[in-house]
């Protein structure tokens, strides 16, 4: 861990936040948000490079950063970031849970390496970074966390069954979170994004799939900008999207099952486009 030494010294009235998966997307976005608004940063990715370049950024908007390049799909690692952090005396005023990936297909032709890595890291990396930061955001009264979840939260998701589990858990730990923290000054979001124009669909193995081709998605930026709204306001569930709020409750009226099934009609007509394009 090296910290970037070429920013001004923080000003008392600067508080911190930490985003993981700050190197692209609505972790980068979030990023230069939370640094106009007036925040230190600790930035936290795989990729050393994009983060210093993400850093060169924020500096010059006034913001002192942290690079921290770590691998959150290795419990080590997560301890490690929190120690680095608090060997730095950083207090974390705002925790951005961010990190996370998807995959496409059948659950059992699926790399079962994929998918236990992804788990660990949608999953166990954001509870385990939770836990480790929420202690000191009670004791001081005041802090907030935002956990990136997704539409798919509230469905099953045949064809990227495990994905969607793992943003289904990340939204139930939030919303029980922000009940049992009630009264203590500091809050938990959940965020709820439908498909956004980032590094996502490449990562899942979509970027050929009419579908992500075609529809209009919104901007990384537009998302982020929502989800620091959200976050500022202390909501428990933020869905970002009209359309999507509209269809989740028509989600929640119907079935489970068949519910699961539209889903998988819809992927799989996704897998037939794909499998044409290749």
């Amino acid at each position: 861990m090296q910290k970037k030494d070429s920013s001004p010294a923080p000003r008392d009235t600067r508080k911190t936040a930490l985003i993981t998966g700050a190197s692209s997307g609505i972790g980068y976005e979030l990023a230069r948000i939370l640094a106009r608004e007036g925040y230190d940063l600790v930035l936290v990715a795989r990729r050393r490079r994009q983060l210093d370049q993400l850093a060169s950024e924020v500096e010059a908007q006034g913001a002192r950063s942290w690079v921290m390049p770590f691998d959150l799909t290795d419990r080590a690692s997560v301890q490690q970031l929190f120690d680095s952090v608090s060997q730095e005396g950083i207090a974390v005023e705002v925790l951005v849970n961010n990190a996370g990936f998807g995959d496409y297909g059948d659950f059992l032709r699926s790399s079962l390496d994929r998918m236990l890595a992804m788990i660990e890291l949608n999953a166990a990396a954001l509870t385990h970074l939770t836990r480790l930061f929420l202690p000191g955001m009670v004791a001081r009264g005041h802090g907030r966390v935002l956990n990136v979840a997704s539409v798919a939260s509230f469905q099953p998701g045949p064809l990227m069954a495990v994905y969607y589990a793992t943003k289904a858990y990340v939204l139930s730990l939030s919303e029980a979170l922000s009940e049992e923290l009630s009264g203590s000054g500091v809050t938990v979001t959940a965020l709820c994004p439908g498909p956004t124009v980032s590094g996502f669909q490449e990562q899942a193995g979509l970027q050929q799939v009419p579908f992500y081709q075609q529809v209009r998605m919104p901007s990384s930026d537009a998302v982020a900008e929502y989800g620091y709204r959200a976050l500022q306001r202390g909501r428990r569930v933020a869905v970002h999207g009209l359309m999507f709020r509209i269809s989740l409750v028509l989600i929640r009226l119907a079935p489970r099952r068949l519910v699961a099934a539209a889903v998988r009609r819809i992927q799989e007509r996704r897998r037939i486009h794909t499998s044409k394009e290749e």
